[in-house]
């Protein structure tokens, strides 16, 4: 783990949290917006034009945050109008970097295309060299005017839905529809708080009482998915939107991360014979199986986090068939 204070890289071993151990994820900094025409965007900020080839994504396939833009970057087909740099899974004491200590990269990451930098914190101090905050993933990067644009990745999604339209993504789909936005707002609360990052919560607590506090938040709230799930194919009305692809990511990951390395270990989503199916489904959309890489995965979380695995040893299981038929097409 490590930060840029003022500009300056520095390495410290503690996961951000408050006096009762609960673990406390910091803000964002970067929060402007890309919209079609430039105008300002939802939060009041713009000044931005969405165009083809002009921006860049860095991206983790580890990270679920960030496989929410490559996700969404798939779906609306977006993939020839918005590049893409993938950082290596290991994070060390440097934090995020573009190829293994030894230089070699790892199968699915790739160098800095826009820059050649090696750590991801260069390209931070490209746009504010005097940054003051965690370095992380996703980044949306212009390349025109040379900064980073937002490295929120629930607003990095909304502009991936709707903002690039005009540059030949796909038009017809449209995952925060007008009717349904206040019900998605709602529904993504509860889901960020207890499960996105409620995992974060179990496996980054620092004291038993927040453990078992947020662990019994995250398997009710999976308790009542499972329930929810097995009247109604999808999360919200009567097809896929942004709530499900936001939940997915942390679905994916649960029982080959969050499970043991993170100790949520009351059940596997497997064991949700609904959500394993719904899990599945997303899994096999087109275009999302290659968003999804395990191994990459698991590399990242099992050999990062020394403070959680200090041998880290990445383990061979659990062997996972996430292209298996589902049956939600009863529902």
């Amino acid at each position: 783990m490590g930060m840029l204070v003022n500009g300056k890289w520095l390495t410290d071993a503690a996961f951000p949290a408050n006096e009762s151990g609960q673990f406390v994820r910091r803000e964002t900094t970067f929060r402007n917006w890309v919209t079609r025409d430039g105008s300002p965007g939802p939060s009041g900020k713009g000044g931005f034009r969405a165009e083809s080839g002009r921006y860049h994504l860095y991206v983790s396939l580890a990270c679920p945050w960030a496989h929410r833009t490559l996700i969404f970057r798939a779906l609306k087909q977006l993939e020839n109008a918005i590049s893409v740099s993938i950082v290596d899974p290991f994070m060390g004491d440097n934090g995020w970097a573009f190829a293994a200590s030894d230089g070699s990269l790892t199968a699915g990451s790739t160098p800095d295309h826009l820059f050649g930098t090696r750590y991801l914190s260069e390209i931070y101090l490209k746009a504010d060299p005097d940054f003051t905050g965690r370095v992380t993933v996703p980044i949306l990067w212009d390349k025109q005017t040379g900064t980073i644009v937002n490295n929120e990745s629930s607003e990095i999604i909304r502009m991936l839905n709707s903002a690039f339209d005009q540059c030949r993504a796909d038009a017809t789909l449209d995952f925060y529809p007008l009717a349904l936005r206040a019900a998605i707002d709602e529904f993504n609360q509860v889901v960020y708080n207890n499960i996105n990052n409620g995992v974060y919560r179990c496996g980054f607590a620092r004291s038993q009482s927040a453990y078992e506090e947020a662990f019994d938040q995250l398997f009710g709230t999976l308790d009542d998915l499972e329930a929810r799930l097995s009247r109604n194919r999808y999360l919200i009305g009567d097809g896929i939107t942004e709530a499900d692809w936001r939940l997915f990511p942390t679905l994916v990951r649960f029982d080959s991360v969050y499970y043991s390395h993170f100790k949520c270990n009351q059940r596997r989503i497997i064991d949700y014979p609904n959500l394993w199916g719904y899990t599945r489904e997303l899994y096999q959309w087109p275009g999302i199986a290659k968003t999804v890489s395990i191994p990459q995965i698991k590399r990242h979380y099992y050999a990062s986090h020394a403070s959680i695995n200090p041998t880290r040893i990445v383990p061979k299981g659990p062997f996972l068939d996430f292209a298996a038929a589902h049956d939600r097409d009863r529902i």
